[in-house]
This record gives structure tokens, C-alpha cells and sequence, in this order.
């Protein structure tokens, strides 16, 4: 090795960055960056722990306005050029006002740009043109009834859901028990299939689920990075995937 290697060497190449407000029970931060190029860095804050179960109660507490601001504020030194909302449920709990609320929350903090799960969602929606689906979720009735209100203010209609009930611990549901859900929820009239919940495991069974039900299969984790992604100009990792085949890539 020559004795100047270590002066000659530039360093990591430059990062461009996507701020990440993820609930405070995310264990999946591994998904998120799967569908993450390499010139893209995320970084990660969660919201405050609340000691409630997986409830429309915990859904409105982790979508606090302050709370978003201030998780918001906590994300910009290195500078991201997007940052994303991470949570399913709080982003839908209040209907399209509050996901509407919550982007222009993160913007007022300083987020060049923003989106949420729930927003991303529809921008995917509209863009494959979209109008009816079937959801597989882990919550409890309460929550997934919220989903279907939400997406109705869109147009969106639900024709069934599935639900696992769960209160807690949804990061430990395997692909098995996601197919299960997915399979039963399925409905020969949806156009597609959404799996909601950014604490559920999805990304290696999306492209084998599209090529069992014959239709676009749209995970909360899957849109969330690629919306964040698409406004950057850039494309989300999973050439397989309907949504990355469907959908040019706007200039950022």
C-alpha cells in the first residue's frame, strides 16, 4: 500500500437524505431501507412511547401535531429532502383533513417536502388509476373501519378487509400469517390489494402475492418510501414490483 493510500482516499460518496417520523413501536427499520438506492441515507426518529395498545386512541396519539412538529425539527440538521409520516393509522385515523394536516405540519417545521403512509397510499392509488380495493391489516375493526373512511373521501372503495386484531407486537406477524390475511381479504372485484401497517412485514412476498392474485399488491412501507423517493426524482428498489413498473418518476 502506497504510504499516501489514506490521504488519496475521497471518502463515502455524498448522501442524499429522507427524514423519517416512524411510531414508537417500529421494528422494521431494516424493510424501510430495502427499497432504499444507495445514494439515499434515512434518518430515523420515532414519537414519544405511549402505554396504550394498537387502538384509535394510540392511532391519535402518535399523530399528535406537536409531537409531529417536534420530530420534524429533530430530522433536519443533515439536511433531508423529504420527510416522511411512518404510520399507517395515524395518518388515516382523522380522515383526509388530518393526513392533509399532518403534510403541512412537517412543512411548517421546515420539511422541504413531506408525505405520509396514508397519503402515499392514495398518490399510488390515483396514479395506477385505481378506484376499488381489498385491505389486509393487523388492527382491531375500529382502525381498519377508519381505513375504509379515509379512502372513501377519495373515491377509494373498500370492497372487503381483513383484519387480525391485533393490540401490540404486530412487528412479530411472519409472511405466513400476511398471506393468510391477504388471501382471505381478497375479492375477485378489487383492482388491487393493500397490506396497511408499517409494522407489518411485506417486502419479499409483494411480487409473488401480485403473481397469485393477478393485480397490484401495495404495502403501507412500500408506498411510503416510494412517494418520499418519487419526490426526490428517484426510484424505489424493487424492479419487480407493479408500482415501480407502472409509475414514471416526476423530475424533482
Amino acid at each position: 500500500m502506497p504510504p499516501d493510500f489514506l490521504g488519496s482516499v475521497p471518502g463515502p460518496p455524498p448522501q442524499r437524505g429522507v427524514g423519517v417520523i416512524a411510531p414508537f413501536d417500529l421494528a422494521l427499520d431494516r424493510e424501510l431501507w430495502r427499497w432504499t438506492p444507495a445514494e439515499v441515507s434515512l434518518y430515523l426518529t420515532r414519537t414519544a412511547f405511549v402505554p396504550v395498545p394498537v387502538t384509535v386512541e394510540q392511532a391519535n396519539l402518535v399523530s399528535d401535531e406537536a409531537a409531529v412538529h417536534g420530530a420534524t425539527r429533530d430530522l433536519l440538521t443533515p439536511e433531508p429532502e423529504v420527510v416522511a409520516y411512518a404510520c399507517t393509522s395515524g395518518s388515516f385515523v382523522n380522515g383526509a383533513t388530518g393526513e392533509r394536516t399532518l403534510v403541512e405540519v412537517m412543512r411548517q417545521a421546515g420539511a422541504p417536502a413531506a408525505v405520509t403512509a396514508s397519503g402515499a397510499l392514495v398518490q399510488a392509488l390515483q396514479l395506477l388509476g385505481i378506484g376499488r380495493i381489498a385491505v389486509a391489516t393487523p388492527y382491531v375493526a375500529a382502525v381498519t373501519d377508519r381505513l375504509g373512511d379515509f379512502l372513501d373521501e377519495y373515491g377509494i372503495e373498500v370492497v372487503a378487509s381483513m383484519g387480525l386484531g391485533l393490540l401490540g407486537q404486530i412487528w412479530k406477524v411472519d409472511y405466513r400469517q400476511v398471506v393468510e390475511i391477504v388471501r382471505s381479504a381478497d375479492r375477485p372485484e378489487a383492482e388491487a390489494m393493500f397490506i396497511s401497517c408499517t409494522n407489518l412485514p411485506t417486502y419479499d412476498i409483494i411480487g409473488p402475492l401480485e403473481q397469485e392474485l393477478g393485480k397490484p399488491v401495495l404495502t403501507a412501507n412500500q408506498v411510503t418510501v416510494w412517494a418520499a423517493l418519487r419526490a426526490m426524482g428517484l426510484q424505489a428498489v424493487a424492479p419487480e414490483q407493479r408500482l415501480m413498473q407502472a409509475v414514471d418518476v416526476p423530475a424533482a
